[in-house]
Protein backbone atom coordinates (compact mmCIF):
# COMPACT_ATOMS: atom_id res chain seq x y z
CA UNK A 1 0.00 0.00 0.00
CA UNK A 2 3.16 2.28 -0.13
CA UNK A 3 1.81 3.70 -3.52
CA UNK A 4 -1.50 4.56 -2.80
CA UNK A 5 -4.86 2.34 -2.61
CA UNK A 6 -5.50 2.57 -6.58
CA UNK A 7 -2.00 2.02 -7.57
CA UNK A 8 -2.10 -1.43 -5.25
CA UNK A 9 -5.44 -1.95 -7.13
CA UNK A 10 -4.07 -0.96 -10.70
CA UNK A 11 -1.31 -3.51 -9.72
CA UNK A 12 -3.86 -6.01 -8.49
CA UNK A 13 -5.43 -5.79 -11.20
CA UNK A 14 -3.18 -6.43 -13.87
CA UNK A 15 -1.92 -9.33 -12.58
CA UNK A 16 -4.79 -11.17 -10.90
CA UNK A 17 -6.41 -10.74 -14.83
CA UNK A 18 -2.86 -12.13 -16.51
CA UNK A 19 -2.75 -15.49 -14.35
CA UNK A 20 -5.95 -16.53 -15.28
CA UNK A 21 -7.47 -14.39 -17.79
CA UNK A 22 -6.45 -17.37 -20.51
CA UNK A 23 -8.77 -19.66 -18.94
CA UNK A 24 -11.31 -16.88 -18.40
CA UNK A 25 -11.27 -16.05 -22.31
CA UNK A 26 -11.86 -19.78 -22.89
CA UNK A 27 -14.95 -20.02 -19.78
CA UNK A 28 -16.52 -16.62 -21.55
CA UNK A 29 -16.39 -17.88 -24.78
CA UNK A 30 -17.86 -21.55 -24.33
CA UNK A 31 -20.55 -20.40 -21.86
CA UNK A 32 -21.55 -17.91 -24.56
CA UNK A 33 -22.01 -20.42 -27.24
CA UNK A 34 -23.85 -22.42 -24.53
CA UNK A 35 -26.63 -19.66 -25.00
CA UNK A 36 -27.61 -21.63 -27.84
CA UNK A 37 -26.49 -25.11 -27.44
CA UNK A 38 -29.83 -26.78 -28.36
CA UNK A 39 -29.54 -24.83 -31.86
CA UNK A 40 -25.55 -25.80 -32.07
CA UNK A 41 -26.65 -29.80 -31.40
CA UNK A 42 -29.75 -29.51 -33.94
CA UNK A 43 -27.04 -28.10 -36.66
CA UNK A 44 -24.84 -30.82 -35.77
CA UNK A 45 -27.50 -33.62 -36.55
CA UNK A 46 -28.43 -32.74 -40.08
CA UNK A 47 -30.88 -35.83 -40.14
CA UNK A 48 -33.96 -34.19 -37.73
CA UNK A 49 -33.34 -31.29 -40.27
CA UNK A 50 -36.50 -31.80 -42.49
CA UNK A 51 -38.97 -32.74 -39.54
CA UNK A 52 -41.76 -29.73 -39.55
CA UNK A 53 -44.47 -30.11 -36.32
CA UNK A 54 -47.98 -29.89 -37.16
CA UNK A 55 -51.48 -30.24 -35.09
CA UNK A 56 -50.99 -33.76 -35.29
CA UNK A 57 -47.83 -34.52 -33.79
CA UNK A 58 -48.75 -35.02 -30.21
CA UNK A 59 -51.13 -37.63 -31.44
CA UNK A 60 -48.63 -39.72 -33.73
CA UNK A 61 -46.14 -39.52 -30.72
CA UNK A 62 -48.63 -41.13 -28.75
CA UNK A 63 -49.67 -43.67 -30.84
CA UNK A 64 -45.81 -44.25 -31.26
CA UNK A 65 -45.55 -45.15 -27.37
CA UNK A 66 -48.59 -47.02 -28.02
CA UNK A 67 -47.13 -49.12 -30.89
CA UNK A 68 -43.75 -49.60 -29.41
CA UNK A 69 -43.80 -50.05 -25.37
CA UNK A 70 -48.16 -50.80 -24.38
CA UNK A 71 -46.48 -52.32 -20.82
CA UNK A 72 -44.28 -49.68 -19.87
CA UNK A 73 -44.94 -48.31 -15.88
CA UNK A 74 -44.74 -44.90 -17.75
CA UNK A 75 -43.96 -42.87 -21.04
CA UNK A 76 -43.16 -39.30 -21.35
CA UNK A 77 -43.50 -37.37 -24.55
CA UNK A 78 -41.60 -33.71 -25.34
CA UNK A 79 -42.79 -32.02 -28.22
CA UNK A 80 -41.43 -29.44 -30.82
CA UNK A 81 -40.58 -25.90 -29.31
CA UNK A 82 -39.12 -23.23 -30.41
CA UNK A 83 -35.58 -24.53 -30.31
CA UNK A 84 -36.34 -27.93 -31.62
CA UNK A 85 -38.35 -29.04 -34.63
CA UNK A 86 -38.48 -32.84 -33.43
CA UNK A 87 -40.78 -34.63 -30.91
CA UNK A 88 -38.64 -36.99 -28.42
CA UNK A 89 -40.17 -39.87 -26.97
CA UNK A 90 -39.36 -41.92 -23.74
CA UNK A 91 -40.66 -44.94 -21.55
CA UNK A 92 -39.71 -46.85 -18.09
CA UNK A 93 -40.30 -50.40 -17.89
CA UNK A 94 -41.88 -51.75 -14.79
CA UNK A 95 -39.13 -52.14 -11.92
CA UNK A 96 -36.48 -50.17 -14.25
CA UNK A 97 -34.50 -47.27 -12.08
CA UNK A 98 -36.47 -43.47 -12.66
CA UNK A 99 -33.37 -42.31 -14.68
CA UNK A 100 -33.53 -43.12 -17.93
CA UNK A 101 -30.60 -45.20 -20.07
CA UNK A 102 -29.80 -45.75 -23.54
CA UNK A 103 -32.48 -47.86 -25.93
CA UNK A 104 -35.50 -46.50 -23.73
CA UNK A 105 -36.18 -43.54 -26.09
CA UNK A 106 -36.81 -42.53 -29.57
CA UNK A 107 -36.51 -38.97 -31.41
CA UNK A 108 -39.29 -38.80 -34.07
CA UNK A 109 -40.30 -36.78 -37.20
CA UNK A 110 -42.77 -34.42 -36.05
CA UNK A 111 -44.46 -34.32 -39.31
CA UNK A 112 -44.91 -38.23 -40.31
CA UNK A 113 -44.04 -39.96 -36.47
CA UNK A 114 -41.04 -41.78 -38.08
CA UNK A 115 -38.32 -42.65 -36.11
CA UNK A 116 -34.91 -41.06 -36.49
CA UNK A 117 -31.70 -42.00 -36.24
CA UNK A 118 -29.39 -38.81 -35.85
CA UNK A 119 -25.69 -39.39 -36.10
CA UNK A 120 -23.88 -39.40 -32.41
CA UNK A 121 -22.68 -35.54 -31.55
CA UNK A 122 -22.26 -34.01 -28.41
CA UNK A 123 -20.61 -31.24 -29.46
CA UNK A 124 -23.47 -28.44 -28.04
CA UNK A 125 -23.57 -30.24 -24.74
CA UNK A 126 -19.40 -30.39 -24.85
CA UNK A 127 -19.20 -26.58 -24.73
CA UNK A 128 -21.71 -26.04 -22.34
CA UNK A 129 -19.83 -28.42 -19.74
CA UNK A 130 -16.57 -27.32 -20.85
CA UNK A 131 -17.88 -23.84 -19.77
CA UNK A 132 -17.69 -25.28 -16.11
CA UNK A 133 -16.02 -28.31 -15.62
CA UNK A 134 -13.09 -28.29 -18.24
CA UNK A 135 -12.26 -31.42 -19.56
CA UNK A 136 -10.37 -34.44 -19.38
CA UNK A 137 -10.04 -34.07 -15.59
CA UNK A 138 -12.74 -35.32 -12.78
CA UNK A 139 -15.79 -33.00 -12.90
CA UNK A 140 -14.74 -31.41 -9.29
CA UNK A 141 -11.39 -31.02 -9.85
CA UNK A 142 -12.75 -29.00 -12.69
CA UNK A 143 -15.29 -27.17 -11.29
CA UNK A 144 -13.03 -25.82 -8.09
CA UNK A 145 -11.04 -24.45 -10.65
CA UNK A 146 -13.48 -22.75 -12.78
CA UNK A 147 -14.58 -21.74 -9.12
CA UNK A 148 -11.29 -20.02 -8.39
CA UNK A 149 -11.53 -18.30 -11.73
CA UNK A 150 -14.44 -16.88 -11.26
CA UNK A 151 -13.12 -15.29 -7.89
CA UNK A 152 -10.52 -13.96 -9.74
CA UNK A 153 -12.90 -12.67 -12.34
CA UNK A 154 -14.87 -10.72 -9.48
CA UNK A 155 -11.20 -9.33 -8.25
CA UNK A 156 -11.15 -8.35 -11.57
CA UNK A 157 -13.89 -6.50 -12.11
CA UNK A 158 -14.00 -4.79 -8.66
CA UNK A 159 -10.38 -3.88 -8.93
CA UNK A 160 -10.92 -2.25 -12.35
CA UNK A 161 -13.70 -0.45 -11.29
CA UNK A 162 -11.85 1.14 -8.01
CA UNK A 163 -8.56 1.37 -10.40
CA UNK A 164 -10.15 3.52 -13.71
CA UNK A 165 -11.89 7.12 -11.90
CA UNK A 166 -12.78 8.21 -14.89
CA UNK A 167 -14.12 4.95 -16.26
CA UNK A 168 -17.24 6.37 -17.28
CA UNK A 169 -16.22 8.86 -19.10
CA UNK A 170 -13.32 7.01 -21.01
CA UNK A 171 -16.11 4.92 -22.07
CA UNK A 172 -17.28 7.70 -24.60
CA UNK A 173 -13.27 7.72 -25.41
CA UNK A 174 -11.86 5.83 -28.88
CA UNK A 175 -8.72 6.58 -30.03
CA UNK A 176 -7.86 4.57 -33.38
CA UNK A 177 -4.15 4.06 -34.53
CA UNK A 178 -2.93 4.53 -30.92
CA UNK A 179 -1.37 1.51 -30.05
CA UNK A 180 -1.71 0.71 -25.85
CA UNK A 181 -4.37 3.44 -25.83
CA UNK A 182 -6.38 2.35 -28.42
CA UNK A 183 -6.23 -1.25 -27.10
CA UNK A 184 -7.47 0.66 -23.45
CA UNK A 185 -10.31 2.44 -24.50
CA UNK A 186 -11.08 -1.16 -26.40
CA UNK A 187 -10.60 -2.61 -23.13
CA UNK A 188 -12.83 0.09 -21.06
CA UNK A 189 -15.92 0.09 -23.39
CA UNK A 190 -16.44 -3.26 -23.46
CA UNK A 191 -16.32 -3.34 -19.64
CA UNK A 192 -17.87 -0.80 -18.50
CA UNK A 193 -20.73 -1.25 -21.65
CA UNK A 194 -22.07 -4.70 -20.28
CA UNK A 195 -21.22 -4.16 -16.24
CA UNK A 196 -23.84 -5.10 -14.75
CA UNK A 197 -24.04 -8.03 -16.92
CA UNK A 198 -20.30 -9.29 -16.08
CA UNK A 199 -21.08 -8.32 -12.26
CA UNK A 200 -24.29 -11.01 -12.82
CA UNK A 201 -23.06 -13.62 -14.33
CA UNK A 202 -20.05 -13.66 -12.28
CA UNK A 203 -21.31 -13.44 -9.10
CA UNK A 204 -24.72 -16.30 -10.00
CA UNK A 205 -21.94 -18.37 -11.28
CA UNK A 206 -20.43 -18.36 -8.00
CA UNK A 207 -23.96 -19.09 -6.55
CA UNK A 208 -24.32 -22.44 -8.74
CA UNK A 209 -20.69 -23.13 -7.07
CA UNK A 210 -21.54 -22.20 -3.22
CA UNK A 211 -22.54 -25.80 -2.02
CA UNK A 212 -19.23 -26.93 -3.89
CA UNK A 213 -17.12 -23.69 -2.82
CA UNK A 214 -17.82 -23.31 0.90
CA UNK A 215 -19.94 -26.20 1.85
CA UNK A 216 -18.87 -25.79 5.64
CA UNK A 217 -22.50 -24.54 6.87
CA UNK A 218 -24.01 -26.95 5.19
CA UNK A 219 -22.09 -29.76 7.12
CA UNK A 220 -22.40 -28.04 10.06
CA UNK A 221 -26.32 -27.42 10.50
CA UNK A 222 -27.06 -30.49 8.59
CA UNK A 223 -24.67 -32.82 9.40
CA UNK A 224 -24.03 -33.16 5.40
CA UNK A 225 -27.29 -33.82 4.92
CA UNK A 226 -27.51 -31.68 1.35
CA UNK A 227 -30.63 -32.94 0.54
CA UNK A 228 -32.50 -32.40 3.91
CA UNK A 229 -30.75 -28.51 3.00
CA UNK A 230 -32.24 -28.19 -0.36
CA UNK A 231 -35.45 -29.44 0.82
CA UNK A 232 -35.95 -27.33 3.80
CA UNK A 233 -34.86 -24.21 1.43
CA UNK A 234 -37.26 -25.40 -1.25
CA UNK A 235 -35.36 -25.03 -3.99
CA UNK A 236 -35.72 -29.17 -4.37
CA UNK A 237 -38.30 -31.37 -2.34
CA UNK A 238 -37.56 -34.19 -1.19
CA UNK A 239 -37.79 -37.81 -2.48
CA UNK A 240 -41.15 -39.29 -2.56
CA UNK A 241 -41.32 -42.60 -1.46
CA UNK A 242 -43.25 -44.23 -4.31
CA UNK A 243 -46.25 -46.60 -3.56
CA UNK A 244 -46.77 -49.82 -4.57
CA UNK A 245 -48.20 -50.95 -8.17
CA UNK A 246 -51.79 -52.13 -8.64
CA UNK A 247 -52.33 -54.94 -10.88
CA UNK A 248 -52.55 -53.70 -14.43
CA UNK A 249 -56.38 -53.56 -15.38
CA UNK A 250 -57.00 -52.78 -19.11
CA UNK A 251 -58.95 -49.40 -19.48
CA UNK A 252 -62.38 -50.31 -21.29
CA UNK A 253 -61.91 -46.98 -22.90
CA UNK A 254 -59.36 -43.97 -22.55
CA UNK A 255 -60.29 -40.26 -23.16
CA UNK A 256 -58.65 -39.28 -26.70
CA UNK A 257 -55.12 -37.24 -26.26
CA UNK A 258 -56.89 -34.37 -28.37
CA UNK A 259 -59.04 -33.42 -25.57
CA UNK A 260 -56.85 -32.90 -23.60
CA UNK A 261 -54.89 -30.57 -25.49
CA UNK A 262 -57.98 -28.86 -26.59
CA UNK A 263 -58.48 -28.50 -22.71
CA UNK A 264 -54.76 -26.77 -22.27
CA UNK A 265 -55.56 -24.64 -25.21
CA UNK A 266 -58.43 -23.09 -23.68
CA UNK A 267 -56.36 -22.57 -20.47
CA UNK A 268 -53.13 -21.60 -21.49
CA UNK A 269 -53.67 -20.67 -25.31
CA UNK A 270 -52.99 -22.62 -28.27
CA UNK A 271 -49.72 -24.39 -28.50
CA UNK A 272 -48.48 -24.06 -24.86
CA UNK A 273 -48.10 -27.30 -24.20
CA UNK A 274 -44.72 -28.54 -23.60
CA UNK A 275 -44.36 -31.89 -22.89
CA UNK A 276 -46.63 -34.82 -21.78
CA UNK A 277 -46.43 -38.05 -19.42
CA UNK A 278 -48.31 -40.65 -18.77
CA UNK A 279 -48.30 -42.86 -15.74
CA UNK A 280 -50.00 -46.21 -16.16
CA UNK A 281 -50.75 -45.86 -19.83
CA UNK A 282 -53.38 -48.16 -21.25
CA UNK A 283 -55.02 -49.09 -17.29
CA UNK A 284 -57.81 -47.90 -15.41
CA UNK A 285 -55.10 -46.17 -13.43
CA UNK A 286 -53.64 -44.09 -15.92
CA UNK A 287 -52.85 -40.15 -15.67
CA UNK A 288 -52.24 -38.01 -18.06
CA UNK A 289 -50.24 -34.81 -17.30
CA UNK A 290 -49.33 -31.82 -19.68
CA UNK A 291 -46.64 -29.28 -18.84
CA UNK A 292 -46.71 -25.77 -19.94
CA UNK A 293 -44.13 -23.69 -21.58
CA UNK A 294 -42.03 -21.75 -19.48
CA UNK A 295 -43.95 -18.23 -18.85
CA UNK A 296 -40.32 -16.24 -19.22
CA UNK A 297 -40.77 -14.86 -16.15
CA UNK A 298 -37.55 -14.54 -13.63
CA UNK A 299 -40.44 -15.29 -10.82
CA UNK A 300 -40.91 -18.54 -12.09
CA UNK A 301 -39.53 -21.69 -9.55
CA UNK A 302 -38.98 -23.94 -12.65
CA UNK A 303 -41.76 -25.64 -12.15
CA UNK A 304 -44.27 -25.19 -15.11
CA UNK A 305 -47.74 -24.97 -14.82
CA UNK A 306 -49.25 -28.50 -15.20
CA UNK A 307 -53.04 -29.88 -16.32
CA UNK A 308 -53.81 -33.21 -14.91
CA UNK A 309 -56.42 -35.54 -16.37
CA UNK A 310 -57.87 -39.25 -15.62
CA UNK A 311 -56.58 -41.41 -18.82
CA UNK A 312 -60.09 -43.56 -18.59
CA UNK A 313 -62.56 -40.58 -18.29
CA UNK A 314 -60.26 -37.57 -19.12
CA UNK A 315 -61.57 -36.17 -15.96
CA UNK A 316 -59.53 -33.37 -14.46
CA UNK A 317 -57.35 -33.96 -11.47
CA UNK A 318 -56.23 -31.38 -8.84
CA UNK A 319 -52.13 -30.35 -9.43
CA UNK A 320 -49.50 -31.88 -7.04
CA UNK A 321 -48.81 -28.98 -4.70
CA UNK A 322 -45.06 -28.00 -4.92
CA UNK A 323 -42.93 -27.10 -2.07
CA UNK A 324 -42.73 -23.06 -2.05
CA UNK A 325 -39.57 -21.44 -1.81
CA UNK A 326 -37.79 -19.71 0.93
CA UNK A 327 -36.63 -16.21 0.30
CA UNK A 328 -33.04 -17.13 0.17
CA UNK A 329 -34.28 -19.80 -2.76
CA UNK A 330 -36.46 -17.51 -4.52
CA UNK A 331 -33.46 -15.21 -4.30
CA UNK A 332 -31.26 -17.96 -5.19
CA UNK A 333 -33.48 -18.99 -8.01
CA UNK A 334 -33.74 -15.21 -10.11
CA UNK A 335 -29.81 -15.05 -10.07
CA UNK A 336 -29.39 -18.94 -11.45
CA UNK A 337 -32.21 -18.14 -13.90
CA UNK A 338 -30.62 -15.17 -15.24
CA UNK A 339 -26.89 -17.40 -15.19
CA UNK A 340 -29.07 -19.72 -17.46
CA UNK A 341 -31.48 -18.16 -19.48
CA UNK A 342 -33.56 -20.48 -18.74
CA UNK A 343 -36.60 -18.28 -18.86
CA UNK A 344 -35.57 -15.53 -22.35
CA UNK A 345 -37.00 -15.76 -25.42
CA UNK A 346 -35.16 -15.64 -28.60
CA UNK A 347 -34.86 -11.79 -28.01
CA UNK A 348 -33.52 -11.87 -24.74
CA UNK A 349 -31.18 -14.80 -25.51
CA UNK A 350 -29.52 -12.69 -28.38
CA UNK A 351 -29.21 -10.00 -25.91
CA UNK A 352 -27.38 -12.02 -23.60
CA UNK A 353 -25.19 -13.43 -26.45
CA UNK A 354 -24.12 -10.03 -27.75
CA UNK A 355 -23.50 -9.07 -23.92
CA UNK A 356 -20.99 -12.17 -23.54
CA UNK A 357 -19.35 -11.48 -26.68
CA UNK A 358 -18.53 -8.48 -25.40
CA UNK A 359 -17.09 -9.84 -22.20
CA UNK A 360 -15.10 -12.96 -24.34
CA UNK A 361 -13.56 -9.46 -25.78
CA UNK A 362 -13.00 -7.90 -22.79
CA UNK A 363 -10.95 -10.76 -21.64
CA UNK A 364 -8.67 -10.69 -25.01
CA UNK A 365 -8.63 -7.03 -25.04
CA UNK A 366 -6.87 -7.19 -21.20
CA UNK A 367 -4.27 -9.62 -23.09
CA UNK A 368 -3.89 -8.17 -26.08
CA UNK A 369 -3.47 -4.98 -23.50
CA UNK A 370 -0.49 -6.38 -21.17
CA UNK A 371 1.39 -7.31 -24.26
CA UNK A 372 1.05 -3.85 -26.33
CA UNK A 373 1.82 -1.97 -23.11
CA UNK A 374 5.34 -3.37 -22.85
CA UNK A 375 6.15 -3.35 -26.67
CA UNK A 376 8.28 0.12 -26.23
CA UNK A 377 10.59 -1.76 -23.21
CA UNK A 378 10.80 -4.33 -25.49
CA UNK A 379 11.59 -2.38 -28.71
CA UNK A 380 14.26 -0.02 -26.12
CA UNK A 381 15.62 -3.40 -24.40
CA UNK A 382 16.05 -4.55 -28.70
CA UNK A 383 15.05 -8.13 -27.90
CA UNK A 384 11.81 -9.80 -26.65
CA UNK A 385 12.45 -11.03 -22.79
CA UNK A 386 11.62 -14.88 -22.57
CA UNK A 387 8.79 -13.80 -19.98
CA UNK A 388 7.12 -11.71 -22.39
CA UNK A 389 7.52 -14.44 -25.38
CA UNK A 390 5.35 -16.86 -22.88
CA UNK A 391 2.53 -14.62 -22.76
CA UNK A 392 2.53 -13.19 -26.30
CA UNK A 393 2.57 -17.33 -27.50
CA UNK A 394 -0.18 -18.12 -24.53
CA UNK A 395 -2.18 -15.42 -25.94
CA UNK A 396 -2.47 -16.30 -29.62
CA UNK A 397 -2.79 -19.81 -28.71
CA UNK A 398 -6.08 -18.93 -26.58
CA UNK A 399 -7.49 -16.68 -28.18
CA UNK A 400 -7.23 -16.98 -31.67
CA UNK A 401 -6.47 -20.82 -31.44
CA UNK A 402 -9.34 -21.37 -28.84
CA UNK A 403 -11.80 -19.69 -31.60
CA UNK A 404 -10.33 -21.62 -34.36
CA UNK A 405 -10.82 -24.63 -32.44
CA UNK A 406 -14.29 -24.10 -31.80
CA UNK A 407 -14.49 -23.39 -35.73
CA UNK A 408 -13.12 -26.72 -36.28
CA UNK A 409 -15.74 -28.50 -34.04
CA UNK A 410 -18.35 -27.57 -36.38
CA UNK A 411 -16.05 -29.18 -39.21
CA UNK A 412 -14.99 -32.33 -37.47
CA UNK A 413 -19.14 -32.87 -37.20
CA UNK A 414 -19.40 -32.88 -40.57
CA UNK A 415 -16.17 -34.45 -42.16
CA UNK A 416 -15.78 -37.54 -39.66
CA UNK A 417 -18.29 -40.63 -40.91
CA UNK A 418 -21.41 -40.48 -39.39
CA UNK A 419 -21.39 -44.21 -38.59
CA UNK A 420 -17.94 -44.43 -37.12
CA UNK A 421 -18.18 -45.89 -33.80
CA UNK A 422 -17.32 -43.32 -30.85
CA UNK A 423 -17.77 -40.24 -33.71
CA UNK A 424 -19.17 -38.04 -30.72
CA UNK A 425 -15.53 -38.47 -28.91
CA UNK A 426 -13.66 -37.91 -32.20
CA UNK A 427 -15.26 -34.39 -32.24
CA UNK A 428 -13.61 -33.48 -28.60
CA UNK A 429 -10.56 -34.80 -29.98
CA UNK A 430 -10.43 -32.59 -33.03
CA UNK A 431 -11.33 -29.57 -31.36
CA UNK A 432 -7.93 -30.03 -28.94
CA UNK A 433 -5.79 -31.26 -31.62
CA UNK A 434 -6.59 -27.82 -33.65
CA UNK A 435 -6.61 -25.88 -30.01
CA UNK A 436 -3.03 -27.91 -29.79
CA UNK A 437 -1.43 -27.48 -32.88
CA UNK A 438 -1.47 -23.45 -32.19
CA UNK A 439 -0.29 -23.77 -29.56
CA UNK A 440 2.88 -24.93 -30.92
CA UNK A 441 2.40 -23.17 -34.34
CA UNK A 442 2.46 -19.74 -32.02
CA UNK A 443 5.53 -20.85 -30.51
CA UNK A 444 7.37 -21.03 -34.15
CA UNK A 445 5.89 -18.05 -35.46
CA UNK A 446 6.63 -15.01 -35.08
CA UNK A 447 4.10 -13.10 -32.68
CA UNK A 448 2.23 -11.13 -35.20
CA UNK A 449 2.12 -13.49 -38.25
CA UNK A 450 0.88 -16.14 -36.15
CA UNK A 451 -1.73 -13.92 -35.01
CA UNK A 452 -2.76 -13.31 -38.47
CA UNK A 453 -2.72 -16.71 -39.89
CA UNK A 454 -4.78 -17.80 -36.53
CA UNK A 455 -7.45 -15.76 -37.22
CA UNK A 456 -7.63 -15.78 -40.99
CA UNK A 457 -7.99 -19.85 -40.22
CA UNK A 458 -11.08 -19.47 -37.68
CA UNK A 459 -12.64 -16.83 -40.29
CA UNK A 460 -12.47 -19.77 -42.61
CA UNK A 461 -13.39 -22.05 -40.81
CA UNK A 462 -16.74 -20.24 -39.57
CA UNK A 463 -17.67 -18.34 -42.96
CA UNK A 464 -17.50 -21.58 -44.99
CA UNK A 465 -19.20 -23.91 -42.16
CA UNK A 466 -22.93 -22.61 -44.19
CA UNK A 467 -21.29 -24.39 -46.99
CA UNK A 468 -20.25 -27.02 -45.55
CA UNK A 469 -23.92 -27.80 -44.20
CA UNK A 470 -24.96 -27.08 -47.44
CA UNK A 471 -22.80 -29.58 -48.65
CA UNK A 472 -23.07 -32.37 -46.01
CA UNK A 473 -26.50 -31.62 -44.24
CA UNK A 474 -30.06 -31.84 -45.63
CA UNK A 475 -30.71 -28.35 -46.13
CA UNK A 476 -29.11 -25.21 -46.56
CA UNK A 477 -28.66 -21.31 -45.65
CA UNK A 478 -30.87 -20.24 -48.74
CA UNK A 479 -34.05 -22.92 -48.19
CA UNK A 480 -33.78 -22.42 -44.18
CA UNK A 481 -34.45 -18.95 -44.81
CA UNK A 482 -37.47 -19.42 -47.26
CA UNK A 483 -39.26 -22.27 -45.16
CA UNK A 484 -39.17 -19.44 -42.18
CA UNK A 485 -36.65 -22.19 -40.38
CA UNK A 486 -35.15 -19.75 -38.09
CA UNK A 487 -33.30 -22.02 -35.87
CA UNK A 488 -31.26 -23.49 -38.68
CA UNK A 489 -31.21 -20.13 -40.05
CA UNK A 490 -29.95 -18.34 -37.39
CA UNK A 491 -26.78 -20.44 -36.90
CA UNK A 492 -25.86 -20.17 -40.53
CA UNK A 493 -25.86 -16.78 -40.54
CA UNK A 494 -24.44 -16.67 -37.10
CA UNK A 495 -21.48 -18.65 -38.50
CA UNK A 496 -20.53 -16.33 -41.40
CA UNK A 497 -20.85 -13.02 -39.44
CA UNK A 498 -18.36 -14.57 -36.38
CA UNK A 499 -16.28 -15.60 -40.01
CA UNK A 500 -16.55 -12.01 -41.38
CA UNK A 501 -15.92 -10.33 -38.09
CA UNK A 502 -12.10 -12.63 -38.00
CA UNK A 503 -11.69 -11.60 -41.29
CA UNK A 504 -11.90 -8.07 -40.52
CA UNK A 505 -9.59 -8.64 -37.68
CA UNK A 506 -7.18 -10.58 -39.31
CA UNK A 507 -6.86 -7.82 -42.28
CA UNK A 508 -6.60 -5.20 -39.61
CA UNK A 509 -3.96 -7.12 -37.86
CA UNK A 510 -1.82 -7.69 -41.47
CA UNK A 511 -1.85 -3.73 -42.53
CA UNK A 512 -1.06 -2.69 -39.37
CA UNK A 513 2.76 -1.57 -39.00
CA UNK A 514 4.51 -1.00 -35.61
CA UNK A 515 6.09 2.79 -35.45
CA UNK A 516 9.24 3.12 -36.51
CA UNK A 517 11.66 2.54 -32.75
CA UNK A 518 12.60 6.04 -31.64
CA UNK A 519 15.82 7.83 -32.92
CA UNK A 520 18.43 8.01 -30.12
CA UNK A 521 18.63 11.62 -28.95
CA UNK A 522 21.58 13.65 -29.54
CA UNK A 523 23.37 14.75 -26.89
CA UNK A 524 23.62 18.35 -26.81
CA UNK A 525 26.53 19.93 -26.90
CA UNK A 526 29.17 19.87 -24.41
CA UNK A 527 30.11 23.37 -23.23
CA UNK A 528 33.80 24.71 -23.61
CA UNK A 529 35.98 24.87 -20.24
CA UNK A 530 35.62 27.94 -18.57
CA UNK A 531 38.92 29.84 -18.84
CA UNK A 532 40.79 30.47 -15.58
CA UNK A 533 41.53 34.01 -14.51
CA UNK A 534 44.63 35.56 -16.28
CA UNK A 535 43.85 33.43 -19.53
CA UNK A 536 44.83 29.70 -18.02
CA UNK A 537 42.28 27.05 -19.61
CA UNK A 538 41.45 24.03 -17.25
CA UNK A 539 42.21 20.91 -18.48
CA UNK A 540 44.45 19.32 -20.91
CA UNK A 541 42.40 20.27 -23.88
CA UNK A 542 44.09 23.26 -26.38
CA UNK A 543 42.02 26.34 -27.46
CA UNK A 544 42.12 24.96 -30.86
CA UNK A 545 40.82 21.15 -29.49
CA UNK A 546 38.30 23.06 -28.07
CA UNK A 547 36.72 25.45 -30.67
CA UNK A 548 37.46 21.63 -32.84
CA UNK A 549 34.70 19.89 -30.71
CA UNK A 550 32.39 22.77 -30.50
CA UNK A 551 32.57 22.61 -34.24
CA UNK A 552 31.74 19.07 -34.26
CA UNK A 553 28.99 19.29 -31.84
Amino acid sequence: MKQGFRQSMAWLHTWSGLILCWLLFAIFLTGTASYFRQEIQLWMQPELHASRPDALTAQRAYDALQARAPQAQSWNIVLPGPRSPVAQVSWRDAGAPVRRGPGNGMVLDAGTGAQLSPRESNAGNFLYRFHFELYGMERITGRWIVGVATVIMLIGIITGIVTHRRIFKDFFTLRPRKGHRSWLDGHNAAAVLALPFHLMITYSGLLLLMTLLMPWGIEAAYQGDTQAFFSEWGRRGGAAESAPLAPREPAPGATPLSAMLAHADIAWGPGQVASISVTRPGTAQAIVELRRRGTGSLLDRGQPDRLRFRGADGQTLPAEASAEPSGPGMVYNVLTALHLVRFADPVVRWIFFLLGLMGTFMAASGLVLWVVKREPDRRKLGRTPAGHRLVQVLNVAAVAGMTAAVGALFWANRLIPAGLPGRAQWEIHAFFAVWGLSLLHAAVRPHRAAWREQLWLGAALFALAPLLNAWTGTSHLLGALRHGDGLLAGIDLTLLALGLTLAAVARKVGLHRPPPAPAARARPPRAAPRPAPGGAHTGTATPAAAAGRGADA
